[in-house]
């Protein structure tokens, strides 16, 4: 296949994703926020591109994630490239809603990580369900 057709066959599948695909910078700055991201959280790309990752951050939550996300920046390892991780997100709205999501570490040519980026799954629907389901079995085992 061409590489401008790699290259558009990139470009559409991110653009076009149901889930979220963000990238921001080593700052946590977003220079990527896709249409998934948009039904997500509810903000344009116009209003999230040039914003922190705070945008979507709950703020009791804020603090713990700038300390992990400047480890991963300054030390490029991060577990969360094989493994998902539930946390709580904050939509537009100040809904908390439950994501998923896996990262990438990006680096430029000469190996220097420039920053991530994360495909992110609202799951809150499921958690919901989950939740509900452990305490009917809770009310259950205790009769």
């Amino acid at each position: 296949m061409p590489i401008h057709a790699q290259e558009w066959l990139c470009r559409r599948i991110v653009e076009q994703s149901p889930d979220a695909i963000i990238f921001a910078d080593s700052e946590g700055i977003i220079n990527l926020w896709n249409a998934g991201a948009e039904v997500i959280f509810g903000y344009s790309s116009e209003e999230a591109l040039g914003q922190t990752l705070d945008i979507i951050i709950p703020e009791r939550l804020r603090q713990r994630h700038w300390q992990g996300y400047r480890m991963v920046m300054a030390s490029g390892v991060t577990r969360y490239g094989r493994e998902l991780l539930t946390v709580p997100a904050t939509r537009r709205d100040g809904v908390l809603i439950s994501v998923e999501f896996s990262m990438v570490l990006l680096r430029n040519s000469a190996a220097e990580i420039v920053g991530s980026a994360a495909i992110v799954r609202d799951v809150t629907a499921r958690r919901q369900r989950e939740k509900a389901l452990k305490e009917r079995l809770a009310k259950f085992e205790g009769k």
